[in-house]
């Protein structure tokens, strides 16, 4: 028996799988079983409003978990997926209330890493099965992009991590509702790396951008004000208010840990100083994994140069923002 096959008759027997995607590793659990769902809210500490993402093998199984579906959303699913993007639409009767918070939405989305997709696939079978699958770290916290991030975090209440390697997007899917079509057309509810100009290039219509106002507004994961957060306090400062930072941290004697991508300008012991990529797709892709090896360090706190507000480093921001607050 593969470790894939053992995962999937795991699943299916109600228990708790973590496995790899594209972005990070998420807690699977069958999505259509209400005690295996609620074993993720337990290990997570997860609120119940708080609604999941279902991963499905392909994107033929929309029909499965969705209703009254736009034409936009296969056009997206064909040109996007397998990748970092999730559909917000209009939930099927039968799926569950702890899966989307009580609301009439559903968020679906197909995994661009070969190892969830064989998973997915070996799981699924005729029926179209799909699996809730939130980040597998304690609920607020940092997103795992390893293996051992999620044994670490979560420990025994996962009875199976698949090890698929580093996550190569490392920050979570972009989010796009699809559900008010006829009220304001697609919205981004959480910026990923599947860009705005990407979704319009497929659709001609540029998505309404991440916090504009909107009535009706699904809640969706990684929403709330403060996520993504080390236990350490994060701080946010601009470059110029790094060398401050630093000297002010060698002045207090507090060790203070950094993550930027200039050279480190103070040497001292109380400065731990990480060099981060100047590019925001390497930078996220490793921020997760810097934060996690800097919370480990004890120091007081944790400076994280902000990266500039354009349209490619947005997820990124979005992330840290979260984090800091």
């Amino acid at each position: 028996m593969t470790e894939v096959t053992r995962a999937a008759e795991l699943l299916r027997a109600g228990e708790l799988v973590a496995f790899p995607t594209e972005t990070v590793y998420g807690l699977g659990a069958d999505a259509s079983n209400p005690r295996a769902v609620a074993k993720i809210f337990s290990a997570k500490g997860r609120p119940p409003d708080h609604p999941l993402i279902v991963h499905l093998a392909d994107s033929s199984q929309i029909d499965v978990w969705a209703r009254d579906v736009p034409d936009v959303a296969y056009t997206l699913a064909a040109a996007l997926w397998p990748g970092p993007l999730t559909l917000i639409l209009k939930r099927q009767p039968h799926v569950i209330d702890a899966i989307t918070g009580g609301q009439d939405t559903v968020g679906l989305r197909v995994p661009n890493h070969p190892l969830a997709l064989e998973l997915l696939r070996e799981f699924s079978g005729a029926k179209g099965g799909g699996l809730a699958a939130p980040s597998a770290n304690r609920f607020g916290r940092i997103s795992p992009t390893t293996a051992q991030h999620v044994r670490d975090e979560l420990g025994d209440a996962v009875t199976m991590v698949l090890d698929g390697g580093p996550c190569q997007v490392g920050i979570e899917s972009t989010i796009l509702d699809l559900s008010g079509m006829g009220d304001r057309g697609p919205a981004i509810l959480r910026p990923g790396m599947v860009s705005a100009e990407a979704i319009a290039a497929v659709l001609g219509v540029a998505p309404v951008a991440p916090g504009a106002p909107g009535s009706n507004v699904p809640r969706v994961s990684g929403s709330l004000d403060s996520h993504y957060a080390p236990i350490t306090p994060l701080q946010l400062v601009s470059s110029d208010g790094l060398v401050f930072a630093a000297r002010n941290a060698i002045v207090k004697g507090e060790r203070t840990a950094f993550l930027a991508c200039m050279p480190q300008p103070l040497q001292d012991d109380a400065v731990v100083w990480k060099l981060a990529p100047r590019e925001p797709e390497p930078f996220a892709r490793a921020l997760y994994a810097s934060l996690r090896e800097l919370d480990a360090l004890g120091c007081v706190r944790i400076v994280v140069q902000q990266p500039p507000a354009t349209a490619n480093w947005l997820p990124v921001l979005d992330r840290l923002k979260r984090a800091a607050h």
